[in-house]
């Protein structure tokens, strides 16, 4: 076995020196100036790694690359090994195992479906994961799984409340099954006491379903309740990479003490009990 094999050997997801450049029509933005200029770095089955930067480092273009929603430049992207191409061109199986979860739930969902026609448009579309039996009582347990209760399946995306929405977003996409979760910024558009219990839901699913995540953020804060390692991204670079605790305590990089400096703590903003009745607030 060779070094690189060695070295990919209990990795989901790896990312080998991914390179994007955008065609300079942003304001301040030179004409084929990379937004992601070498990255490299790799997800575990069943880990959760944060990409923290600020607006513009670079961390959303790799997501939407992973999730097959753009092309990079040059580089790898491999899951299990095998490579993934633009969603269009994945095979049926590939689709499935990586799905997103975007930042704002309102607009990433349709508000004139109803909850019961989003999920049912899914399994739809992969039908290997559609639920053998009764559909309905498979949906209702999905919404179970979401804190949700079986009564918003008749309603429209519209009427629900963002934290609902997000819910029923993250949903979506367990509901074929992935292995692999992409969070872009997914609560950052929520006030911060449903960005806790969001938060607390992910780690919840990510154990009862064994996920890998790659989850998005500029907040080290957030970032801090939910990931195992962390790597920080600024002007398209990874600047820094490690466990969650160590780059918390004692960052190597100025950017990275930056970031934290500014970050939000969570914990002073969650009730101390954890008792909180999610569906009373969201």
């Amino acid at each position: 076995m060779s070094a690189e094999e060695k070295a990919g050997e209990g990795r989901l997801l790896d990312v080998r020196d991914l390179r994007v450049s955008y065609g300079g029509r942003g304001i301040g933005r030179r004409r084929g100036a990379p937004a992601v200029d070498g990255v490299s770095l790799s997800v575990a089955p069943e880990e959760t790694l944060g990409l923290v930067g600020e607006s513009g480092s670079g961390k959303t273009t790799v997501a939407r690359c992973v999730a097959g929603l753009l092309r990079p430049g040059t580089g790898t992207i491999t899951l299990d090994g095998r490579p993934l191409g633009r969603a269009g061109r994945r095979s049926p199986e590939s689709r499935r195992a990586v799905q997103m979860v975007f930042q704002d739930p309102r607009s990433s969902l349709n508000p004139r479906m109803t909850v019961a026609s989003i999920i049912a448009e899914v399994w739809h579309t992969h039908p290997v994961t559609a639920p053998d039996g009764d559909r309905t009582e498979a949906l209702h347990r999905l919404l179970a799984d979401m804190g949700l209760d079986p009564e918003v399946a008749s309603r429209r995306a519209g009427d629900l409340s963002g934290g609902q929405c997000q819910r029923v977003s993250i949903a979506r996409a367990l509901a074929v099954r992935p292995r692999l979760l992409v969070c872009d910024e997914a609560v950052s558009a929520l006030d911060v006491s449903v960005q806790a219990q969001i938060l607390r839901l992910l780690a919840d699913l990510r154990a009862r379903h064994r996920l890998a995540m790659l989850f998005i953020s500029h907040d080290l804060g957030v970032v801090h309740q939910i990931a195992d390692r962390v790597a920080v991204m600024h002007r398209g670079v990874l600047v820094e990479e490690g466990r969650t605790g160590d780059v918390l305590t004692a960052p190597r990089h100025a950017y990275t003490r930056t970031l934290l400096d500014a970050a939000l703590d969570l914990d002073d903003s969650v009730p101390g009990d954890g008792t909180t009745d999610d569906k009373a607030v969201v």
